[in-house]
């Protein structure tokens, strides 16, 4: 039998963006981990993950709410970093 754990493992994200999914979505955290798993697999998924982040962390400024800003800041730092496709995509629809 999979746990919590063993799913978000196989999701192939972090906690905290899981997290960030499960916020932003109003799901649980382990339906969180499936839908991210299905986002990263898809052809627009990780850009929409990358949105989900950025949609987070407005509402964190919006409501004043620095420690989870500047979590979110750091949850996006390291998203941006693990997934350098994103900047690629980014500079060809500048062209």
């Amino acid at each position: 039998m999979l746990t919590v754990d063993d799913i978000c493992a196989l999701s192939e994200l972090t906690d905290d963006e899981i997290a960030a999914i499960a916020h932003h979505e109003h799901i649980p955290e382990i339906c969180a981990a499936e839908f991210g798993h299905y986002l990263v697999h898809s052809e627009n998924g990780v850009p929409m993950l990358h949105r989900i982040i950025l949609d987070d962390i407005e509402e964190a400024k919006r409501n004043g709410d620095t420690a989870t800003l500047e979590h979110l800041r750091g949850v996006l730092r390291r998203f941006v970093a693990a997934h350098p496709e994103l900047a690629a995509k980014r500079s060809t629809e500048k062209a």
